[in-house]
């Protein structure tokens, strides 16, 4: 069907404003970027570019984590690459393979046991993390890695995620890998995972950007500022009696670039996994 010169002046007015709406939603990031090219003296003298761009904030982060607050701000983002993306992977690995078993297999509890998981998601995590640190210091996992990546090791949302999108994976599929010999195992990687990869995609953004977002937990169990996290990093860039605005800007712009970028990576699966997952099972 034709549109009408009515529908057409519609959708012109719809892509205006939903144009001019994206520009406001954009306008706190165009700022941050313009304050991290702006020297001392034009930081507040200019709302967004100074005529002139300067570097100079960047090259005060780093020799700032370096020389004044005893923090390598570059050691800190490999760090947080680090626990995030090993956060993600022992994540996708045990939510994944609970989800499919909550999905396909039926066992006697099976419902009290998902209703007792999520009434778990209820519960705030401040509440739990003296008793968690208690664990953790009997455990000897304090100031490690381990004792950032193991408490969060499964992930109830996830779970819940996997098995909803889990459940859309046709019976048949699975009984024909398990009538050529396949184990529950291989069946699991070799069929579920694939056809789940929107999910796996959606779910690997939602877990990257908790783990490299969280601060309280690492600030918590870190105590070696060798193993600081981005975070911490950017806490330690926070003066008592006077503040460094550009350098602060800089770090915060670093430490967003990742989450922006894998986001872009991952954005068609995003919203192709949440889909799948909001399906009723």
């Amino acid at each position: 069907m034709i549109p009408t010169a009515a529908t057409r002046l519609l959708r012109a007015i719809v892509y205006v404003c939903l144009g001019l709406l994206a520009a406001l939603t954009l306008t706190p990031l165009l700022w941050l970027v313009a304050a991290t090219t702006k020297g001392p003296d034009d930081l507040f003298h200019y709302t967004f570019f100074a005529p002139r761009a300067s570097m100079v904030n960047f090259d005060a982060l780093f020799e700032v984590g370096k020389a004044v607050k005893s923090v390598d701000f570059l050691r800190c983002g490999i760090n947080s690459l680090f626990v995030a993306c090993t956060t993600v992977l022992v994540q996708l690995f045990f939510s994944s393979l609970a989800g499919f078993a909550l999905a396909k297999y039926s066992f006697r509890g099976k419902k009290q046991l998902m209703v007792l998981m999520l009434s778990t998601m209820l519960i705030p995590g401040q509440v739990v993390m003296a008793p968690l640190y208690e664990l953790i210091y009997r455990l000897g996992l304090v100031d490690s890695y381990l004792g950032l990546v193991v408490p969060g090791a499964v992930s109830v949302f996830g779970i819940f995620l996997f098995r909803q999108s889990i459940t859309q994976v046709p019976d048949e599929l699975l009984d024909a890998a398990r009538i050529d010999g396949c184990t529950e195992f291989r069946t699991y990687w070799d069929i579920v995972m694939p056809v789940s990869r929107p999910m796996v995609g959606a779910f690997c953004l939602i877990s990257f950007m908790g783990a490299w977002n969280s601060f309280l937990w690492p600030q918590i169990i870190l105590h070696n500022s060798a193993r600081f996290t981005l975070p911490i990093a950017l806490n330690q860039l926070v003066g008592i009696y006077q503040q460094q605005y550009g350098t602060l800007m800089a770090g915060t712009l670093v430490s967003i670039l990742p989450v922006v970028v894998l986001f872009l990576l991952l954005q068609r699966e995003f919203v192709a996994g949440l889909t799948a997952g909001a399906v009723k099972g």
